[in-house]
């Protein structure tokens, strides 16, 4: 019999299908070995509750609370009057605080692990004050708000920037409670412990995300599910949640400041943004020459596996960039930005390329779209010696331990 253990999410750990989604999956997926676990979570889009009975098989019990975000947006109001991160009260449920208490005390439960800074308030009252308790922060959520506050104006940029105040004050509280606090990269976890005071930052650990080499692999056999004419197209593709803003800037970016010089040079070249949810601005981008918005997607890895390359500019990010491990593992050549590699430790590639020059992105892309689609081997290589799952994730196990410095 199996140790219990409460894991909560912020979003269905299902499908693997984007970035947290690919997170807690494979941490769902791992923890199922060691613990009996017991599962809640928000389900924000209505196509995922076809996924219920998925997660339900690879736990003891599971609890989901639909989330509307419109809704939700109005209950983030809230936060003003309170002086608390809208982020908050977002994601807060009277249902999944019944639960969380309920659970516990039914059975026994003595862990908790808890993914985003958003789901750790079910785990800060009095019912639960004698767990053990494991956060994943992944990364530092407020600092994004930031780069929000710097890259806006007026009235949203001071929003912003009291979401950042608010939530990096609430993310030092959190560390102080928990009894480990875990974020994606050395990097990351260093960052952290500079702005927190010493009795926390022993606490600070990295717990890094891997890659389904297996499954993202070149010779995987894969199907495509939408009616593009991928095989024939000569394309550069970017992949991502086209509903999160990093994603929205940078593609929106890319399309007016790079991608009309590409063409320029490769009249008959594509770019297909390929991602979920994308907003009128990013569907708007297909009135430019050869640009593609796809939209959802069953399988994303015949548009990686077609492609001449993948692009990554990132103008904003945090942590360690899943679209990059994936376009690597599927042997494809990458361009991204120092933002972009920030939570890689380590990589340095040929076909991994770093620039944040506008000049050197339109030639090396121009390059890829002009030549036989290149096989980067070594990228692949790479992925598989330091970014397997069950690597990655290993020193969760001792995170979870019960001695309590």
């Amino acid at each position: 019999m199996k140790e219990p253990l409460l894991y909560l999410c912020h979003r269905i750990p299902y499908p693997p299908n984007k970035g947290d989604k690919i997170t807690t999956f494979n941490i769902l997926k791992f923890l199922n070995k060691h613990y009996d676990l017991y599962v809640g979570c928000f389900i924000d889009d209505p196509l995922d509750n076809q996924y219920k009975a998925r997660v339900a098989d690879m736990c003891k019990a599971c609890f989901f609370v639909d989330l509307n975000p419109k809704i939700s947006k109005l209950k983030g109001l809230t936060a003003f009057g309170k002086g608390e991160p809208i982020t908050l009260p977002y994601y807060r449920s009277s249902k999944m605080f019944d639960w969380v208490n309920k659970t516990i005390a039914n059975h026994n439960i003595k862990k908790a692990f808890i993914y985003s800074g958003c789901m750790a308030q079910y785990v800060l009252t009095p019912e639960t004050d004698h767990l053990y308790k494991v956060m994943q922060f992944a990364d530092i959520d407020s600092d994004k708000w930031r780069q929000y506050a710097n890259a806006s104006n007026g009235i949203m940029s001071k929003i912003y920037m009291r979401e950042y105040y608010t939530l990096a004050d609430y993310e030092k509280y959190v560390a102080e409670q928990f009894s480990v606090s875990c974020f994606i990269s050395d990097t990351e976890a260093s960052l952290f412990r500079e702005l927190v005071d010493e009795g926390i930052q022993v606490k600070v650990k990295t717990l890094s995300n891997g890659i389904d080499s297996d499954y993202f692999s070149p010779t995987e056999q894969s199907s495509l599910g939408e009616p593009f004419s991928i095989e024939d197209d000569n394309y550069i593709v970017f992949t991502g949640a086209m509903d999160y803003r990093p994603n929205i800037e940078t593609v929106i970016w890319f399309s007016q400041q790079i991608w009309p010089n590409v063409v320029a040079r490769c009249p008959n070249s594509k770019f297909y943004i390929v991602g979920s949810s994308p907003p009128k601005a990013v569907l708007e981008l297909e009135k430019t020459q050869g640009i593609v918005v796809t939209g959802r997607v069953d399988d994303v890895r015949p548009y990686l596996s077609n492609a001449k390359a993948a692009v990554a500019p990132m103008l904003m990010a945090r942590g360690i960039q899943n679209k990059i491990l994936e376009a690597m593992a599927m042997e494809l050549p990458v361009m991204t930005s120092q933002r972009g590699v920030e939570g890689l430790e380590n990589c340095s590639l040929d076909n991994l390329y770093v620039t944040d020059s506008e000049q050197e992105m339109i030639d090396w892309v121009c390059e890829k779209l002009n030549y036989p689609q290149s096989s980067a081997k070594d990228a692949r290589a790479w992925l598989e010696r330091h970014y397997s799952w069950d690597a990655k994730l290993t020193p969760l196990l001792d995170y979870l331990g019960d001695s309590r410095e």
